[in-house]
C-alpha cells in the first residue's frame, strides 16, 4: 500500500470534462494535505491571490468580499484509509468537518497515484476528471 503519511503541498489543480481543461483556483494555487498516522486527514487549497479584508474583520466585511474568500478557498478534514478498488489504490477521506456544509458525512475517494515525492489524487464527478498533484 502506497505510505500517503505526511505533509503534502499542491501544485496544481486541473478539472478535465468534455476535452477541455480549467484550473478551479487558477494556475498557480496554493494548498495542503496531511495525513497523520493515526488515521486523520486535513485538506486546504486556496488561490494564490486572494485579496484581503477591506476591514481587516471578516465580521464587517462587505458581503461581496465574503463571497469572493468563500469561493476561492476550500477545506475539509476527518479520517483516512486506504482501499484498493479495481486493483487499485484509493485513499477515503471520510469527513467530519468541512467549509462546505455538504460534505461532513460524506466518503471523498481519491485514486492514489504516487511516484517518489509525488502524489495525484484523481477522481471522476460525473463528466469531470479532478486532478491534484502535490509533492512532499
Amino acid at each position: 500500500m502506497p505510505d500517503l503519511g505526511g505533509t503534502w503541498h499542491l501544485i496544481g489543480w486541473e478539472i478535465e470534462a468534455e476535452g477541455r481543461v480549467t484550473h478551479p483556483f487558477g494556475e498557480a494555487p496554493t494548498g495542503m494535505i496531511c495525513y497523520t498516522s493515526d488515521g486523520f486527514m486535513s485538506a486546504c487549497i486556496a488561490r494564490a491571490d486572494r485579496p484581503r479584508w477591506s476591514t481587516g474583520n471578516p465580521r464587517k466585511a462587505p458581503d461581496a468580499e465574503r463571497l469572493a474568500a468563500f469561493e476561492s478557498y476550500f477545506h475539509y478534514a476527518g479520517t483516512w484509509r486506504i482501499e484498493e478498488r479495481d486493483g487499485i489504490p484509493h485513499v477515503v477521506h471520510a469527513v467530519t468537518h468541512s467549509l462546505n456544509p455538504d460534505f461532513p458525512g460524506t466518503e471523498q475517494v481519491r485514486r492514489i497515484d504516487l511516484s517518489g515525492d509525488r502524489l495525484t489524487l484523481s477522481a471522476q464527478e460525473g463528466p469531470r476528471h479532478h486532478r491534484l498533484r502535490w509533492r512532499r
